[in-house]
């Protein structure tokens, strides 16, 4: 598992996040305080406080490179 600090403060970046993330076949999950959400969830993700940055770890052992390259337009 790889964790990954992300900044998602507005309605289109949520939802370009979730539109780049959905390509991958892992699973990811938002955590902010004790809360913790899937991040394929839009819903989920507008439940949190976005004016916050979001930790965000990625259950992956393959393609952990390339999901870093997308999720770099996030930070």
């Amino acid at each position: 598992m790889k964790t990954v600090t992300i900044n998602l403060g507005s309605i289109d970046k949520v939802k370009s996040f979730v539109n780049d993330i959905t390509k991958f076949d892992s699973d990811f999950d938002l955590v902010s305080g004790r809360y913790v959400i899937d991040a394929k969830s839009i819903m989920g993700i507008f439940s949190l406080d976005l004016s916050k940055p979001i930790d965000l770890n990625i259950h992956s052992e393959s393609n952990v490179e390339d999901i870093l390259e997308v999720l770099e337009k996030y930070k």
